[in-house]
């Protein structure tokens, strides 16, 4: 017999919620998914057209049901969707409420143990269990560029980025070096002139090192499961590359630059003091989490970061985070990571008394 004390709001229903969920009724828990979209899919359908994964299908499910098809493949955006809609499904089935379309505004502390959880248009949930899987993509990072108030040019993020033909035929300054930078900027170059600018080199780890995919290695050597001391910001990661991105950058194909210096109304500023006109600065610049709706509670820093440690919060007992980047390893923030995260959170969060249960989607 189910109970308020048993519930537990999680707050987005993309892969890191939906893992909660997962967790959560493992532990006997009753988990309401609150997701402001019109799907349970979290960010993937409004990330660029043509996203790949950069891990095969065998090393990107959540517990309990696999990617499926031919694990070696590469999945594209879209099936990512359609798994994550698939395994919302399956945790319904097994007593998973979700409520799409549902955006939450604020959380503060309820009377008692638990917190209340106000919704947009009206309306209120209370739950002594509250967990944060809002993700990272609704709040782009925007470094601070020098004269960009005056650049009569267009600066956009990757957020906003989703094809080729937004900017084809322009002059675009992609700055960033992660994998979407890269991935982005390669794409673009059969369309427009492009440039990656980067304050540092581009690390490339090879994608399949003696035959066999990255990700095999880092689970054969249990580097996924490595735990990692506390660190305010995660560190920057290498490009996964089959061996493309390098070719184009040593043939022409894609030229790397030193980050500019400053933007001049149409152009952008090199260092040594070279000017050249920019029509377009994208901006691959990577995300920050998304939990302004909990900034009333005072649960975070001042920066919008939560005050946490292996997804437990520092200053509310109930309160859980799950998705961040390097939250407890280095694959915390993806499918194949989060799975682990979740586990570990809700064996914490879960109250005595309620005992854990087998479930499978």
């Amino acid at each position: 017999m189910s109970t308020d004390n048993d519930r537990v709001l999680i707050v987005g229903a993309g892969q890191s919620g939906l893992a909660a969920a997962y967790a959560a009724l493992e532990q006997g828990l009753r988990p309401v998914l609150l997701e402001a979209s019109a799907r349970a899919a979290g960010s993937w359908p409004h990330y660029y057209d043509s996203l790949t994964l950069f891990s095969p299908a065998r090393y990107s499910s959540l517990p309990g049901l696999a990617f499926g098809g031919d694990g070696d493949r590469y999945p594209h955006r879209d099936e990512v969707v359609a798994y994550l809609e698939r395994y919302a499904a399956a945790l319904a089935g097994r007593g998973a409420e979700i409520r799409t379309g549902t955006r939450v505004t604020e959380v503060t502390e309820a009377g008692g143990d638990g917190f209340a959880v106000r919704l947009a248009g009206g309306g209120e949930l209370t739950a002594p269990r509250l967990i944060a899987a809002t993700g990272s993509f609704a709040r782009p990072h925007r470094p601070a560029l020098t004269g960009q108030d005056g650049f009569t040019g267009q600066i956009l993020h990757a957020a906003g980025y989703r094809h080729p033909q937004q900017v084809a035929g322009r002059r675009v300054i992609v700055v960033g070096a992660g994998n979407s930078a890269v991935q982005i900027a390669y794409e673009l170059a059969d369309h427009a002139r492009v440039t990656l600018a980067s304050r540092a080199p581009i690390r490339f780890l090879p994608q399949r090192p003696l035959g066999r995919d990255v990700h095999h290695w880092f689970r054969l050597t249990g580097f996924d499961r490595l735990p990692l001391r506390r660190a305010e910001r995660p560190p920057s990661q290498p490009v996964l590359d089959h061996g493309r991105y390098r070719a184009a950058l040593r043939s022409g194909r894609l030229e790397r630059r030193a980050m500019f210096t400053r933007l001049d109304g149409d152009e952008v500023i090199w260092t040594g003091g070279d000017r050249e006109h920019a029509d377009v600065i994208l901006l691959a610049t990577g995300y920050r989490p998304a939990l302004d709706w909990l900034a009333r509670l005072g649960a975070l820093t001042g920066d919008g970061r939560p005050r946490q440690r292996g997804g437990l919060s520092s200053t509310h007992r109930g309160l859980g985070f799950v998705g961040l980047e390097w939250q407890r390893t280095p694959a915390s923030n993806s499918l194949r990571g989060v799975g682990a995260d979740a586990r570990h959170l809700l064996r914490k969060l879960a109250p005595a008394g309620v005992s854990p249960v087998a479930t499978h989607p």
